[in-house]
């Protein structure tokens, strides 16, 4: 069979079943009318999807990085995460927290703050399904469960999140947070409720009520796909608050690409050059908000 061809229908209808209301049955329906047979969308499905198989770009053993897993106190139980350092950088660093997609803590999340431990900060992956138990294998099932969690609850074990990192043995005390998806919204909603987040990255996320924009103490930076309609539907609302509260933001558009453009795993949304210049740009920003 030759190489499927995915088009931009295809793609939003995954990004309906994903954030929105289309559940599984009605999205390989609708994938099955798109590609001409369900033998076709059988293949392109896959493609579509993110692939925990393909998701270590820095391997788990990398002798440059001291990581594991960590259980520490969330807002009204235990929270547990994924904590990672460089072991050759020396003084006091800078910390960030990593914030999941709607599928929960999976390996790519744990890649992407092994990447981020290697760019010279400690990293903290928490998984925000630990007052649910944790994050199951089933990718449908973890994105259900996000669904289910309480909004302040989940502020509240970000706000701890920060706190734990803040108080590490080698952290200078400043922390940022970086998210996407379902994480880039958190890291929004924590930048309104936390005087302690020194920076916030958020790809592709849901913004803020723009009545709680006034409450944004941390430096920002916001990445957007291009073709991502549903979210950017909130950008210029979002944009006139935060410069009529004259909160200091950068906001990136990447023209031609697609929601999730950054996940590496989702070989049809991934797009290399959007995700490494939009790295580039982040890395940069927290380095210079969080020294």
């Amino acid at each position: 069979m030759d190489k499927p061809q995915i088009t931009q229908a295809m793609i939003d209808a995954y990004d309906e079943y994903t954030h929105l209301t289309l559940d599984r049955r009605s999205f390989m329906e609708r994938l099955t009318a798109l590609a001409g047979s369900g033998v076709a969308a059988a293949a392109i499905a896959p493609l579509l999807a993110a692939n925990s198989a393909s998701a270590e770009m820095i391997a788990a053993s990398d002798e440059r990085l001291s990581a594991k897993d960590v259980v520490y106190g969330g807002s009204s139980g235990e929270m547990k995460g994924y904590l990672v350092r460089p072991k050759a950088v020396t003084g006091p660093l800078g910390s960030v927290i990593v914030i999941h997609e709607n599928r929960g803590l999976n390996p790519h999340i744990r890649d992407v703050a092994r990447r981020m431990a290697l760019e010279g900060f400690i990293a903290l992956a928490p998984d925000f399904l630990s007052p649910s138990g944790g994050t199951p294998d089933n990718e449908d099932q973890a994105r259900d469960m996000i669904g289910k969690l309480d909004p302040a609850a989940t502020v509240a074990n970000a706000q701890e999140s920060l706190q734990f990192l803040a108080k590490l043995d080698g952290a200078n005390g400043k922390v940022g947070a970086i998210g996407f998806c379902w994480g880039g919204g958190l890291v929004n909603r924590l930048a309104t409720k936390s005087r302690e987040l020194k920076a916030g990255v958020a790809y592709y996320g849901a913004q803020p009520p723009a009545e709680d924009v006034p409450n944004i103490q941390a430096a920002l930076m916001l990445h957007y796909a291009g073709l991502d309609e549903r979210i950017n539907a909130g950008i210029e609302a979002y944009r006139k608050a935060l410069e009529a509260n004259g909160k200091a933001v950068e906001i990136h558009i990447y023209d031609g690409v697609n929601h999730a453009f950054n996940n590496d795993t989702s070989a049809a949304r991934y797009d290399k050059a959007a995700a490494d210049l939009a790295w580039q740009r982040t890395v940069a920003f927290l380095k210079k908000n969080l020294a």
